[in-house]
């Protein structure tokens, strides 16, 4: 049984409910068609059979969709959507369109906690996707962070550790301890230790792979592809001692011989940044994530959360 507003219900295959969507339906047309032969002045009767023709309606595709949980035909188990959101940089003002001030990522935050949403690990995510196990739990959402920029540490993580939520950050190791932009090796490991933290790959050095296609020679791309792909894992799982199986594509910019490669390459979920919720109908290796732009960003995250798996 399952809660969908204030009545249990069965959790019922939707080819079953459309199946009694159409039973009923019927009914009622056969019970319209007597009205119809009844005389005029009996035209109220007409009106009540429309009605109830609606009200089948609306109450069965209000079932069949079970408020954005999708039941799947096979289990007979509904399948969770959830919003993964992507941030980049943070800080006390937003210098950027990337950066989301730290007083609208805490708002996130706070709004999150009110609306019974948890944070939950990408990880956790990705194994459902993957294995169809059990689902996240309902109201759920993923906090991804891009690129590595010194703000995670100064801004975010202080954050991180007050509200105890965790977070995937997907780095680029050529920069870690390089540019002056960027975390240190020394930054990520004080991260970990705090359990709140994981870390998976964006590529080596964040290349435009459109561009380097158009620039290189055949093989000289597939090599291109190969390292940034394999360097990237090797440093990152070397440096942090995690196991690194997740990529974000730069820029998200992929297609199917990037796919491939990222297979090959020991990936078994890579992320796009297409903006719809995260379900098993998508392509693994190219899962959706919201990016959170600091431009009008609360009133974003509420159409977001609006669209996910249940209503507040």
């Amino acid at each position: 049984m399952r809660n969908i507003g204030p009545f249990p219900l069965p959790i019922l295959p939707r080819n079953s409910i459309l199946k009694l969507l159409k039973l009923y339906i019927k009914s009622c047309i056969k019970l319209c068609e007597i009205c119809f032969n009844i005389r005029s002045e009996k035209v109220h009767l007409m009106l009540s059979c429309i009605r109830i023709i609606l009200l089948v309606v609306v109450f069965f595709g209000w079932l069949a969709t079970g408020y954005g949980e999708i039941v799947n035909a096979k289990e007979g188990v509904p399948t969770v959507q959830v919003p993964i959101l992507l941030y980049h940089r943070f800080g006390p003002a937003a210098l950027d369109s990337m950066t989301v001030t730290t007083g609208a990522f805490e708002s996130h935050l706070t709004y999150l906690k009110s609306r019974g949403y948890t944070v939950v690990p990408l990880r956790e995510l990705v194994e459902y996707l993957l294995k169809g196990g059990p689902p996240p739990i309902h109201r759920s959402v993923v906090i991804t962070v891009d690129d590595g920029h010194r703000s995670v540490y100064s801004t975010l993580f202080p954050i991180v550790k007050r509200y105890r939520i965790p977070v995937t950050l997907f780095l680029y190791p050529s920069a870690i301890s390089n540019a002056s932009y960027a975390l240190t090796w020394d930054e990520l490991r004080e991260m970990k230790d705090t359990g709140l933290f994981d870390f998976q790959s964006h590529t080596y050095w964040h290349p435009d792979f459109r561009k380097e296609k158009k620039r290189l020679k055949s093989d000289e791309y597939e090599e291109f592809v190969e390292m940034q792909l394999k360097k990237s894992k090797e440093k990152l799982e070397k440096e942090l001692g995690v196991k690194v199986i997740m990529l974000a594509w730069p820029f998200g910019i992929y297609d199917e011989e990037l796919i491939k490669k990222a297979a090959e390459a020991g990936y078994v979920a890579a992320f796009t940044m297409e903006r719809h919720r995260a379900s098993p109908t998508d392509n693994i290796m190219a899962l959706p994530r919201y990016l959170m732009a600091n431009n009008k960003a609360e009133i974003y995250l509420e159409r977001i959360l609006a669209r996910s798996s249940a209503p507040g």
